[in-house]
């Protein structure tokens, strides 16, 4: 590639970001627009579905219809599973397989079933939350605006990402939260293009929801004082605590994952549905997400007895419906288990020295613990809670009990839920075929293979194409004698067919192992 080539390269770039400025700002209103409609929908089902299973309850002979709207809903919900493979679960392991490995993402049909069959599935109270959907929406919205208004695969991605940003963000009132998720866990590198995207975005999409749903955090803590220092050593114990839970978590969703692949596809979601039925009639606490679980816990308005079989139920619950492939997350699910956690240490340990006023500061750090362990990303994890529980005051035991678990879970071997289920997704058909050249930005890490090391020294992967390196404010054209530093920007050309196995070994090359 000439010089001249190379200079024009890095101008675009440089203009992109104030490109992916201006376009965060429309994904943002979009993304914070749909999925606040999506979130009204969901909380409407769910308070329905309670109210539906306490009227079964007291009118017996109903149940039988509702079986009957169980195998309809159930057969409905397969058939739009089947007509968008990539509304199923989750869907931030879709995101992350679209911005990572160029598979592709049918955004438009993408919406209508996340809507229709979410929605619907809430009404009969599964246990499932509304962020990972609200991800992928978010992320959908960034994939359109891309399609009408950017001509350039990177700006593309960014907007993807910027869109899941703005999807968390308007999930849970929590703005700085889908900027480090996007950065930390979508699209695993940072550059100063995807902050600016994801920023702008995610701020956007918080206007939005706030005018929806109001300034009040997503978790109404009251006034929680300080946990003493006298009691940080028993964060410790928490911390491997709730690492275990979170490890525990993922075992359980990828046997039910299992469990659910030898039934017909067609029978997934009516399963799920029937499973939600005595849940439903006789620990109505454990439907939905489990945001009522967290205001539970913190009040320690439930023994520590009710407490552990509220938690066998809910994680039995939580996997049997995640499981089953039908369209909801696991962030809310997670955090409810770990609030119920924390609740159970504190109050059994209340006779060494754990008061009830540490009750519910030890159900947040609990929360951050259980996420960390289980998704793996600690700083997210951190930022959530501070924002959801609208208090900064707590930031340091949080934050010991979220590393701590996450330490933990390593130790046990655990991979990150979601790098396991998008590994599942992988499939070389869903991959762009077409041989059009798009330009990657890898970050190299410090301790990677390719920190140190000069140009000609590292083993590419074929058809590498290192166009510029930037670092800093400086942008090089590099031969095979520039040394590579970590924290510098490789500027890789590919083709779209060679994308997934090029940005992989690249990321294995620049990131510490």
């Amino acid at each position: 590639m000439s010089e001249t080539k190379i200079s024009k390269l890095f101008t675009e770039l440089n203009q992109l970001k104030w490109s992916v400025v201006s376009k965060g700002v429309i994904v943002g209103l979009f993304a914070g627009f749909v999925v606040a409609l999506y979130r009204l929908g969901i909380e409407f089902a769910t308070e329905k579905s309670i109210e539906i299973y306490e009227f079964l309850k007291h009118n017996q002979e109903y149940i039988i219809v509702w079986i009957v709207v169980i195998v309809v809903v159930g057969l409905l919900i397969a058939w739009l599973i089947k007509c968008s493979p990539e509304s199923k679960g989750s869907g931030i392991p879709q995101v992350e397989g679209v911005v990572l490995m160029g598979m592709k993402m049918r955004s438009f049909f993408i919406i209508p079933v996340r809507f229709i069959a979410g929605i619907l599935s809430a009404f009969f109270g599964v246990s499932l939350g509304r962020e990972g959907p609200s991800i992928q929406i978010g992320a959908c919205g960034g994939d359109i605006i891309a399609s009408k208004l950017s001509h350039n695969k990177l700006e593309e991605n960014y907007l993807i990402t910027a869109g899941a940003s703005a999807g968390l963000a308007a999930a849970f009132n929590a703005p700085l939260s889908g900027i480090i998720f996007a950065l930390e866990e979508i699209h695993r590198s940072f550059s100063p293009n995807i902050l600016l995207a994801a920023t702008t975005a995610a701020l956007t999409a918080d206007v939005v929801s706030k005018t929806i749903f109001g300034l009040k955090p997503v978790l109404s803590y009251v006034d929680i004082p300080a946990l003493p220092l006298s009691q940080y050593g028993w964060l410790l114990l928490l911390g491997i605590l709730t690492g275990v839970v979170g490890a525990l978590v993922n075992k359980f969703v990828l046997v039910s994952s299992k469990v659910y692949d030898v039934l017909p596809a067609w029978s997934r979601p009516m399963v799920a549905l029937l499973l939600a039925l005595p849940f439903g009639l006789f620990l109505p606490q454990v439907l939905g997400g489990g945001q009522n679980l967290v205001q539970l816990s913190e009040t320690a308005q439930m023994t520590v007895g009710v407490l552990f079989v509220v938690f066998i139920a809910k994680l039995f619950f939580t996997t049997s419906s995640f499981g089953s492939g039908i369209p909801g997350g696991i962030f809310m699910p997670i955090l409810s288990m770990g609030a119920i956690v924390g609740s159970i240490f504190a109050q059994t340990l209340s006779g060494f020295g754990i008061p009830a006023s540490s009750i519910a500061i030890l159900c947040i750090c609990s929360m951050a613990g259980v996420m960390a362990g289980s998704v793996k990303a600690p700083i997210t994890s951190i930022l959530l809670m501070a924002e959801m529980t609208g208090s900064l005051v707590h930031l340091l035991p949080v934050a010991a009990v979220a590393f701590i678990a996450l330490l933990t879970s390593d130790l046990l071997g655990i991979h990150p839920i979601y790098e396991v289920l998008l590994e599942r997704l992988v499939d070389k058909s869903h991959v762009n075929k077409k041989h059009d050249n798009i330009v990657l930005e890898i970050v190299v890490e410090m301790g990677s293979d390719v920190a140190g090391k000069k140009v000609s020294e590292v083993n590419w992967p074929t058809g590498t194409l290192i166009a510029g390196i930037r670092r800093g404010q400086k942008e090089y054209v590099p031969n095979g004698d520039f040394i590579i530093y970590h924290g510098d920007y490789l500027i890789v050309l590919s083709s779209e067919h060679e994308l997934e196995t090029m940005n992989t070994c690249l990321n294995k090359l620049c990131r510490k192992n």
